[in-house]
């Protein structure tokens, strides 16, 4: 699949903010099964300074400086992005996952794809008995990873409300997890605590969904803003495997990667220190279309 993404995110202030420091990560770049062919990205009002490098996890992130005095903080993304499929994969074939979990024990690899960065408690998600307890029923002895992360995946896709009102960006994975409740930060985070507590590397991802689903299937939750979901080492063979529990999907096509890291906090697509007085207000506008459809719809018009 080929998409052209649109994004802009808005921050409205209720007073004027005279400087700002922001840390952007809201450009995809390459990554196995993905190929950014073009991109830009720009931001309002002008900036005095701005740096682009990339994190640990190869993401790419933008320092910007702004001196101007501003009631409106704005970013625009638009990339054109190529996603492979991935390759089809017997769930009941992966490795058991009591095997995985003694490979990380040997793993002496650091560098930034390494499981090993991805097993142990991290800012926004330390271990709790009572997800990992909860976690441990998809996990028998004996069970492939694979078999069993997904059945954890559609586990919490079942029992689990998706709520944008139960929580904001600052609720700890817990709480979430008490009520059965939130939107797929949260589901991402709980599903990342129940099988780093079980020993078994699991990271976050960050990125946008396809906007309108093909004819016939309905349109995916977190369609409107960035979405989240969970990538989990399946061992040396099959490695790295993408599962989205707000929508009971294997990552795939209508999956585009931003950013990955730990939790959130690795990947958050935009952080700094705004100095002013008052209230913020966000609004975020996503569309993730096939190049098909886009070009029809310029036809059309």
């Amino acid at each position: 699949m080929i998409y052209d993404i649109h994004q802009t995110t808005a921050y409205a202030y209720s007073h004027a903010v005279p400087m700002a420091r922001h840390v952007v990560r809201m450009v995809p770049v390459d990554r196995p099964g993905q190929r950014v062919t073009a991109s830009h990205f720009s931001v309002e009002p002008e900036p005095v300074e701005w740096t682009e490098t990339r994190d640990f996890f190869g993401n790419k992130v933008a320092h910007i400086r702004i001196e101007t005095p501003h009631t409106e903080f704005k970013v625009h993304t638009r990339a054109r992005v190529e996603v492979e499929a991935a390759p089809r994969l017997d769930p009941e074939a992966s490795p058991d996952w009591e095997a995985v979990r003694e490979a990380i024990a040997a793993c002496l690899d650091l560098g930034p794809g390494s499981p090993a960065h991805h097993v142990f408690p991290s800012l926004a998600v330390p271990l709790s008995a009572p997800i990992t307890e909860w976690a441990a029923e998809s996990f028998p002895a004996g069970q492939p990873i694979l078999a069993g992360a997904i059945d954890l995946m559609e586990r919490l896709h079942d029992e689990f409300t998706y709520d944008p009102r139960a929580t904001d960006v600052s609720t700890p994975a817990i709480e979430a997890f008490e009520m059965r409740a939130g939107v797929c930060q949260d589901f991402a985070h709980i599903m990342i605590a129940g099988l780093r507590g079980l020993g078994l590397p699991a990271a976050y991802v960050s990125g946008f969904l396809r906007t309108e689903p093909p004819p016939g299937q309905e349109r995916l939750q977190g369609a409107d803003a960035t979405h989240a979901w969970v990538s989990v080492w399946c061992g040396a063979v099959l490695g790295w495997q993408g599962l989205d529990p707000t929508n009971a999907l294997l990552a795939s096509t209508d999956h585009v990667i931003l950013a990955n890291g730990r939790d959130y906090t690795d990947v958050a697509p935009i952080g700094g220190v705004v100095l002013g007085p008052g209230r913020q207000k966000l609004d975020v506008a996503v569309d993730v279309i096939p190049v098909t459809a886009a070009r029809t719809a310029e036809g059309r018009g």
